[in-house]
């Protein structure tokens, strides 16, 4: 008998499992057990073929294979190493010294080579909090799993070069296995370079330019309203660029969330800059959400973490995604049941929401005729409901620019890594006020906190209370105004956010032009 430790991963969380193999006398049969889903239980063809190219007879005997614990459900091809590694130890081909302490991950070909598997770098941090000093891992994942500095990784190519390696003989000279297409999954999601796209690409559009500014400054939600080919995606694209750089913790987790999804690239393991997600509307909720009916794996919700969701054509979206929205707007995760397994992926993204007024897209427009009805339009703009809308901190129409705009363009308006410079001081004013809690942006901040421990200025506390009680704005509108009002004050550099920060606030929420001392954002310098 021998036993052999894996990870089974729950969610983006990560649990040892013990693979046990015992060779005993009867019929000839291989059996898996251990709460095992289709893709464990095939293993047991895969690791026999791979065992007997490998170096050494399959038993002729009864083989069982459990994992334990038995009440976690396994899933994924990972374990196949760990079970082809469990019949030469229980064979005594391979000593038992130093396996206790160490972790085998990878998926076995026929030849006994290794093909690449999804999760490495969430499985390799979970065998470093377990207390495991050493993990086996595919050669083709050895770069994700080396962004874990507290465990050892080793990099093997086949089931023959593991066991040369534990006997501390000669390694065989396998040749390695092609990594995993990425091509097509890659795509779901991408980052986009903070040095090639600019807001001075936007013809026009300067509240709307501003906003997107502010909303970058904070982690805030934005709702982008206008006729096709005003810019709404334009914007959009270009948030992430002012973003900054992912903070080293944050890019682990993003990292983690992506290789779990399969999507994260082989020659850029660590993800430095903030993720952007554009689900096509046609995206189902398993897509969008996260879920499938084998193994629970991210949706774009939580591949956008610490970046940005990106939704063209929000009211083409189906009802049951948009409503999705609720709850991971509030608590920054989403959780996943199903009959077998619940898994919680965090999800505190910033989304950016770009809808057409009506179905043809004409309403208010100066150039084409909108000949929808009142109740047409009415209706579409209902798909997107209440509480979604109440969820967005920026609300901004966008209108056609005018021909002289068309024609003069811009005019002065700051370059892109001036704009960034600010968002960036902006956050790093945030990180030292929220110092010493788990938030470390505006966006973030709980209500009651907020309220408590960060209020405006006198005056613009009093404004905000006064909206309250005229029925005016809804309780938690009201907390998402102050936190705006935070963001705008960031910008500005004030101490505390005062009553013209907070009227901008208001403004922004209710659509209307933006006014005071964050307007000279966008003049040149």
């Amino acid at each position: 008998m021998a036993a052999i430790a894996s990870i089974a991963l729950d969610g983006l969380a990560g649990r040892p499992v013990e693979v046990e193999v015992d060779i005993a006398s009867g019929l000839s049969a291989t059996v898996v057990v251990g709460l095992a889903d289709t893709t464990v239980s095939e293993a047991r063809n895969r690791v026999r073929s791979a065992v007997v190219n490998s170096g050494t007879a399959w038993p002729d005997t009864r083989v069982t294979i459990n994992l334990a614990p038995s009440n976690l459900p396994k899933s994924g091809p990972h374990y196949d190493l760990a079970m082809g590694l469990g019949v030469f130890v229980a064979k005594s081909v391979v000593p038992t010294e130093g396996l206790a302490r160490t972790v085998f991950l990878g998926e076995l070909a026929l030849d006994g080579r290794l093909r690449a598997v999804r999760g490495v770098l969430p499985a390799t941090l979970a065998a470093a909090e377990a207390g495991f000093e050493r993990v086996f891992v595919p050669e083709s994942n050895l770069a994700e799993a080396r962004l874990v500095p507290t465990i050892e990784v080793v990099g093997v190519r086949s089931l023959r070069q593991v066991v040369a390696m534990l006997r501390g003989e000669e390694e065989p000279d396998d040749p390695p296995v092609p990594p995993l297409d990425e091509s097509a999954d890659a795509a779901w999601s991408r980052v986009i370079p903070s040095g090639r796209l600019d807001l001075t690409d936007v013809v026009g559009q300067d509240d709307a330019c501003l906003a997107t500014v502010i909303a970058a400054s904070g982690g805030h939600h934005l709702l982008l309203t206008g006729p096709p080919g005003v810019g709404k995606t334009m914007l959009a694209q270009r948030l992430p660029a002012l973003l900054p750089d992912l903070e080293p913790e944050d890019s682990l987790e993003v990292s983690a969330l992506h290789s779990l999804a399969g999507v994260l690239p082989s020659d850029v393991p660590m993800l430095i800059r903030p993720p952007f997600l554009e689900p096509h509307h046609t995206a189902s909720a398993a897509a969008v959400v996260g879920g499938g009916s084998r193994v629970v794996r991210p949706g774009a919700m939580s591949l956008a973490h610490h970046g940005v969701l990106f939704l063209d054509e929000a009211p083409e979206f189906a009802i049951n995604v948009l409503e999705a929205l609720r709850q991971p707007l509030e608590s920054g995760q989403v959780v996943v049941s199903r009959s077998a397994q619940t898994a919680v992926f965090p999800a505190r993204f910033q989304l950016v929401l770009a809808t057409n007024p009506c179905p043809c897209g004409h309403a208010g427009s100066v150039m084409q005729r909108c000949e929808c009805s009142a109740a047409t339009r009415r209706r579409y703009a209902d798909r997107l409901s209440g509480p979604i809308r109440d969820r967005i901190d920026i609300h901004r129409t966008l209108v056609e620019p005018s021909r002289r705009e068309l024609v003069h363009g811009l005019g002065a308006r700051p370059a892109m890594a001036d704009l960034a410079a600010r968002v960036a001081e902006a956050r790093a004013r945030q990180r030292r006020r929220l110092a010493g809690t788990p938030w470390r942006v505006n966006a973030a901040v709980p209500g009651v906190d907020l309220r408590k421990g960060w209020p405006a200025e006198e005056e613009g506390t009093r404004l905000l209370e006064h909206q309250v009680r005229g029925h005016k704005v809804t309780p938690r509108s009201a907390d998402r105004v102050l936190r705006l009002a935070w963001s705008i004050a960031d910008l500005c550099g004030h101490d505390r956010p005062t009553i013209d920060d907070v009227q901008t606030a208001l403004d922004l929420r209710r659509g209307s032009p933006i006014g005071g001392d964050v307007a000279r954002l966008l003049e040149a310098a």
